[in-house]
């Protein structure tokens, strides 16, 4: 497997794989960075390059992680990673370019777009759709029946009530509960008792 990123999100990947994954390259734009826990970093990828094995995008960033995705898409295969710790139902539908890490839930009839990233300790229950690009942060609770819009980014120890909708290129503030739909492109944040809907 190959790695994009070399900075925090690409040494959580790399130390829930390593042991039984060979990494065959870590890519970075940053040229400073010329290693990560004992791998070599090869800089930018090269323009002729093909990648000859899976390609992971260790990006925490959704709207990177897209953009680097389209960027390669000609011309990688992109990796998928479930930890040995989490709970994944067989009747889950899990599309590529994901990591599902430590200790995290995704319960039946969920579908998980590509390139999410479930977190430690996050759980999604039954009949949840998680759109592309989104994050899901440790410890985050997802009940039955939500939607997660592209690109949203839900936030650590977030309770997101049952049926409710989660707007594309939205955000939810760490702690939040979040029991009404929140729209396209806005940012949810709860604060005690008060909760408020902020436009970016």
């Amino acid at each position: 497997m190959y790695i994009y990123g070399a900075s925090d999100q690409g040494r959580v990947v790399i130390d829930l794989i390593d042991r039984y994954e060979k990494i065959h390259g870590v890519f970075d734009d940053n040229l400073f960075i010329k290693e990560v826990l004992g791998y070599p970093v090869l800089g930018k990828v090269p323009d002729d390059f093909v990648f000859d094995h899976q390609l992971f995008i260790a990006i925490g960033d959704n709207r990177v992680r897209r953009r680097l995705t389209l960027r390669y898409a000609d011309r990688a295969k992109y990796a998928t990673i479930i930890h040995e710790s989490a709970i994944f139902s067989k009747r889950a539908n899990l599309e590529e370019g994901c990591v599902v890490m430590e200790g995290a839930i995704v319960k039946v009839n969920c579908t998980i777009g590509r390139q999410v990233i479930v977190n430690t300790g996050a759980s999604i229950d039954h009949d949840c759709t998680i759109g592309d690009f989104v994050h899901i942060a440790p410890q985050a609770t997802l009940c039955g029946g939500i939607t997660v819009g592209e690109g949203a980014m839900v936030g650590a120890n977030t309770i997101i009530l049952p049926r409710v909708k989660i707007g594309a290129w939205s955000t939810i503030g760490a702690g939040s509960i979040v029991n009404a739909d929140v729209p396209e492109g806005t940012t949810w944040i709860d604060r005690g008792l008060k909760r408020e809907k902020v436009l970016k």
